[in-house]
C-alpha cells in the first residue's frame, strides 16, 4: 500500500502542469525585468560583460536587426562590443529609459519580453541626442538564470527619437 501511494505521488508530481501559477508568472517576469534593467545600467563598470551575460554560454542565438539575421555568437558579441566602443562610451550622461516593459511568461522555462526604450544623452560635441527603439526577446531558463535565445531589435528613426525627447523634455504648456 505504501509503495502504491508513493508511486501515485511520484506520478502526480511528474504530471504537474507546466503552466506557472499567477504568482510564479509575476516572479518570473520580475526576475527577467530585473536582469535586463541591471544589464543596461550604463553607469556600471562592466557594461559589455553585463550585456553579454544576458545570452547563453553555449548553443544557438538568433538576433534580427537592421534587416539582417545573425546566428553567430561571436558576431552578436562583437556587435555588443562595437556598440559600446563606438556609441555607448561616447554618450555623455546617458540614461537608459524604459517606456513599455511587457513580459509574457509562457511556461516555467520560457518567456517573451517586448519593450520600448530611449536613451537621452549628450554627444561628445555637447549636443543633446536620443537613441531608442523596440526590442522583443525570447528567454529560456538555463539553471538559475534567464537567457535570450532569440531577439528582434528595431531602432527608432533619429528624427523621431529626437522629436519624442523634445516633447518629453518640454511638456506642452496649458
Amino acid at each position: 500500500m505504501k509503495r502504491a501511494l508513493l508511486m501515485t505521488g511520484l506520478l502526480m508530481a511528474g504530471c504537474r502542469s507546466q503552466q506557472p501559477s499567477p504568482s510564479e508568472r509575476s516572479a518570473i517576469a520580475a526576475e527577467i525585468e530585473r536582469e535586463v534593467k541591471g544589464a543596461y545600467d550604463l553607469k556600471s563598470p562592466n557594461v559589455v560583460k553585463n550585456l553579454e551575460a544576458l545570452y547563453p554560454d553555449t548553443g544557438r542565438i538568433v538576433s534580427a536587426s537592421g534587416g539582417h539575421i545573425i546566428t553567430s555568437r561571436d558576431t552578436i558579441f562583437q556587435g555588443i562590443r562595437d556598440f559600446w566602443q563606438y556609441v555607448g562610451q561616447n554618450m555623455q550622461n546617458p540614461t537608459w529609459m524604459w517606456e513599455q516593459f511587457d513580459i509574457d511568461v509562457l511556461s516555467r522555462d520560457a518567456a517573451v519580453m517586448s519593450t520600448t526604450y530611449h536613451v537621452p544623452h549628450t554627444t561628445p560635441q555637447g549636443h543633446p541626442h536620443v537613441i531608442g527603439g523596440a526590442w522583443t526577446a525570447v528567454f529560456r531558463r538555463e539553471g538559475s538564470r534567464w537567457v535570450i535565445v532569440q531577439e528582434h531589435l528595431s531602432d527608432t528613426p533619429p528624427a523621431m527619437a529626437d522629436s519624442a525627447h523634445a516633447h518629453m523634455s518640454h511638456p506642452p504648456e496649458g
